[in-house]
């Protein structure tokens, strides 16, 4: 069972890629993956999480697809703030802190963070939070 599982493996990563090719239904982010995409994005190109839940949910269409959904990505995460997936409460509440708050610190947003997963509700940063720096 394994024999073949390996044989399917590496037939399928001798197939040459190209911008016609059809994203696999359980693509994985693999180094043949990121040269294609080096070559044909430049040398910028990395692996995004917004690229690749891309990548992941549009099995079937092509790699030329991937591309210009590539750059739609990169485009839209210069002109505004990205979404933050609700997992990383703690990057979404620092970045909320140093937006309402410039000029503090690193510590004092963390000591805030940490005041506020110690109450009871949501986890989003909100101006109250920073009676935590006066206790």
């Amino acid at each position: 069972m394994q024999a073949a599982r390996t044989t399917r493996k590496a037939a399928a990563n001798t197939k040459v890629m190209t911008e016609d090719s059809i994203i696999e239904p359980d693509f994985v982010c693999t180094e043949r993956h990121r040269a294609f995409f080096k070559e044909r994005i430049g040398k910028g190109f990395s692996f995004h999480v917004a690229f690749q839940k891309w990548l992941k949910s549009n099995a079937g269409k092509s790699y030329g697809d991937a591309i210009d959904a590539y750059h739609r990505i990169v485009k839209e995460k210069k002109q505004g703030k990205t979404v933050i997936d609700r997992q990383f409460e703690y990057n979404t509440y620092i970045r909320d802190f140093f937006e309402d708050n410039k000029g503090k610190s690193l510590e004092e947003a963390i000591t805030c963070w940490n005041y506020k997963k110690g109450i009871k509700g949501h986890n989003r940063y909100e101006k109250s939070d920073l009676t935590a720096l006066s206790r």
